[in-house]
């Protein structure tokens, strides 16, 4: 692995959007007690069937403690990769490497073909020794460089905390990119960078040219502060989904006119208004006593507690090479209309929903939040030339 230099903007990368080719998907493998009930046997077998749905499109590689390489590798179908790896977690969105392209140029010393690089950001546990998920994330901190040694790609490093979770990309031209104030902004993030400094080094490192701040994420995200893989996503350059709700009551329903608002008044960085496609979430869904009881509460981890609402959106799908790998909660009306809505948005692409994908949401996150995507790019041609 070789360590680059300056940003990444200024060696011409950027990151691509989420439904440009992959090469794998890269995944964890969960095994927490306090953060996945009944022994994390149930989070294993809808992990499985994540990575199962998502190796029919492209190849995936799993990742899995020593202590659960053979239980994972049982569990897996032969074509998916597992390699053994250690970690506090498993939500590769957040840990793994955000991975760059470029293209070469005429006279160029780098070669024609697209050439790949990762940006290992800092990681806290969403909000530090006060405020995260869980209090040892030491483990989780290598996950980025782990990946990128495995991989060869040459690496950015960047002292700013950030999870993939807190940010999407049109990867078009001038490209744009969501987030949230909620997130970004918090001061258990990185307390001494202002609004403008960190959309700075956005831009400098995703190769961004403008930023769209929503206020707040999904209501009821507390262990990620409103990461916006939950609330809005671009479906194409200048479409977004955006997290929905008709009942006034919800307090949801307050967040989603107040992103309706700023998503209708903004522009992208080619100054075109944004369509905006509204996709309701399900429920409210709240943790059941019974699953509150199936989690160990003498770990490190934030406590889950029967009653609380659970952050389960659509919006947190997984873009796969010709396919969407989406959430199902078990509310049948709000599962089928989000099948029939991604099936429009997509109409190119085979929409795969997970049945109970609900116990990934009672661990915090979702298809999204445990997935991440390494495009389609050579990492030996930069090393090579550069």
């Amino acid at each position: 692995m070789v360590d680059l230099q300056g940003a990444p903007a200024l060696h011409g990368f950027k990151m691509p959007a989420e439904w440009e080719a992959h090469s794998q998907t890269w995944m964890g493998w969960p095994e927490r007690l306090d953060n996945w009930r009944d022994g994390a046997a149930r989070g294993q077998n809808i992990f499985a069937k994540v990575a199962t749905a998502i190796s029919k499109f492209e190849p995936v590689t799993v990742c899995a403690s020593a202590a659960q390489w053979e239980n994972a590798r049982r569990q897996l179908p032969e074509n998916i990769r597992v390699v053994e790896m250690s970690m506090n977690d498993c939500w590769f969105r957040d840990t793994g490497p955000i991975f760059v392209v470029r293209k070469g140029a005429p006279n160029s010393n780098i070669s024609l073909e697209q050439v790949i690089a990762a940006i290992d950001w800092n990681f806290n546990s969403w909000g530090g020794v006060e405020e995260g998920c869980y209090q040892d994330w030491s483990l989780d901190t290598a996950v980025a460089s782990k990946i990128l040694q495995i991989e060869r790609c040459p690496r950015f490093q960047h002292s700013m905390i950030l999870e993939g979770g807190s940010i999407h990309v049109d990867g078009e031209g001038q490209r744009t990119c969501l987030t949230t104030e909620e997130c970004l902004l918090n001061k258990n993030r990185n307390p001494d960078l202002t609004k403008r400094q960190i959309e700075d080094e956005l831009k400098e490192y995703l190769g961004v040219r403008k930023v769209i701040w929503l206020p707040r994420g999904l209501y009821g995200d507390d262990d990620t502060n409103g990461h916006i893989d939950n609330m809005c996503c671009f479906a194409r350059p200048g479409v977004v989904l955006l997290s929905w709700t008709d009942d006034e009551k919800d307090p949801q329903f307050e967040r989603s006119v107040e992103a309706l608002t700023v998503l209708s008044n903004a522009t992208d960085a080619k100054g075109r208004k944004l369509e905006i496609i509204k996709l309701h979430v399900p429920g409210p869904l709240y943790m059941t006593e019974e699953e509150g009881n199936g989690f160990a509460q003498d770990g490190d981890g934030k406590s889950r507690v029967s009653g609380t609402r659970l952050a389960a959106s659509y919006v947190n799908f997984y873009f796969a090479n010709g396919g969407i790998i989406t959430p199902q909660f078990g509310d049948k009306k709000w599962d089928d209309e989000a099948i029939r809505v991604l099936s429009v948005v997509f109409p190119n692409r085979e929409v795969v929903g997970i049945e109970g994908a609900r116990e990934i949401v009672l661990g915090g996150g979702n298809i999204h939040c445990i997935t991440q995507q390494q495009p389609v790019g050579s990492p030996g041609a930069l090393s090579k030339h550069e």
